[in-house]
């Protein structure tokens, strides 16, 4: 490895990360909150499954970020092949795009990611935070990681808040409480940032939607030409499909059959 290589973006911000998880951990047992009070009562298995969950949180960053999202490999592997064979039979209603920058055939629901410089399938967004698209592979482990990182930093929030006494005149108070303070103030921010992302990818994966698709649906043209979003199969199946990969099959079939369901729902009335 190129000793450069070593100072890529992906390389900073995930030891970024990696440094001010721990950092934070540190700050909440080095100071005198309720984690101290427990190491101190003989309780530690709270503060052992406080520092398992935040081992568990780095470890699904670090998976979310360096796995494949679902690249569309610019030369298709025999199993894609047959894929495109199927797609092929299925009535297209709109034909697929062949990317301009890396020249493949897209598949329904795929961008190309230019920071990436790759065409992701089921193309959510480009994570800066991960330095890595989120896309059809890495979607649902991208909600757990959210998750997880949610109940670490309310349960942070609540440790830095239990080791804040007020009680001290302001310069005592700032030498002993200053940097417990900051990263109070510092979880309060990333609890409510991971509280929206969670809260909106929650709705989007239940609606079968990508960021992609809700924000420049006026601009895609499979979206455009349908008043309804075309892959939603109700709250039981989109949640089944984006977890479980159930019912499987391509956006193609998927697309075919709600054409199929709105030209006899038409021909009905």
């Amino acid at each position: 490895m190129a000793p450069w290589a070593l100072l890529s973006p992906g390389v900073l911000v995930r030891t970024g990360h990696t440094v001010l998880t721990w950092g934070i951990t540190l700050v909440l047992f080095l100071h005198d909150t309720a984690l101290r009070q427990w190491e101190e009562q003989g309780e530690l298995l709270l503060p052992l499954t406080f520092l398992l969950l935040v081992l568990g949180s780095l470890l699904l960053y670090l998976a979310v970020s360096l796995m494949d999202p679902g690249y569309v490999n610019v030369q298709p592997q025999p199993q894609e092949e047959a894929k495109e064979e199927q797609t092929a039979m299925v009535p297209q209603a709109i034909p697929l795009r062949r990317c301009r920058y890396c020249l493949v055939l897209q598949p329904l629901r795929a961008r190309h990611c230019r920071e990436c410089r790759r065409c992701v399938r089921r193309y959510d967004h480009h994570c800066p935070w991960m330095e890595n698209c989120v896309g059809e592979r890495n979607h649902p482990l991208f909600v757990a990681y959210l998750a997880l990182q949610l109940v670490v930093l309310l349960w942070g929030l609540y440790l830095a808040w239990s080791g804040l006494h007020f009680f001290q005149p302001w310069g005592l108070w700032l030498r002993s409480s200053g940097l417990l303070f900051a990263t109070f103030l510092l979880l309060s921010v990333f609890s409510l940032v991971a509280s929206l992302l969670l809260a909106s990818h929650l709705y989007l994966v239940a609606s079968n939607t990508t960021t992609w698709e809700f924000i420049s649906s006026h601009r895609i043209a499979y979206l455009r030409q349908r008043p309804s979003n075309p892959f939603d199969r109700g709250l039981t199946r989109n949640l089944a499909h984006f977890f479980c990969g159930w019912p499987s099959g391509s956006w193609e079939a998927l697309w075919a059959e709600g054409e199929e369901e709105e030209e006899g729902g038409s021909q009905a009335v």
